[in-house]
């Protein structure tokens, strides 16, 4: 099993800090606070994070926060960000709007 997502371990209890209130993700307003609990509550890989509080998922697509969350989680698991396996990423990877989608359809009809 992969030391860095091992459960057993203890990675200490959860003690508040000055800067907890300090927002990270700015599209979700996920605070430092919230991502440092929820390690603590039991999310050890960036994909559960993301999952649970839904960072990275607001419209810049953690273009802005995905560093900041996996340095936190790294911290916070007492390990090197480096060791840590980055968010799933689903399609699409960028906000497109629906009428994208509506023409794609129609062009694809007239070509049959």
């Amino acid at each position: 099993m992969n030391s860095v997502n091992d459960r057993s371990r203890d990675i200490g209890e959860f003690i508040p800090a000055s800067d907890d209130d300090r927002i990270i993700c700015r599209c979700e307003e996920i605070t430092k606070g919230e991502i440092r609990k929820a390690v603590h509550d039991g999310m050890f890989t960036l994909t559960e994070i993301r999952r649970y509080l839904r960072t990275g998922m607001g419209l810049c697509q953690g273009q802005t926060c995905s560093k900041l969350v996996k340095s936190i989680v790294a911290r916070e698991l007492k390990v090197s960000p480096a060791e840590l396996e980055p968010a799933t990423s689903r399609v699409p990877m960028r906000p497109i709007e629906m009428h994208i989608f509506a023409n794609e359809k129609k062009e694809a009809g007239q070509n049959e």
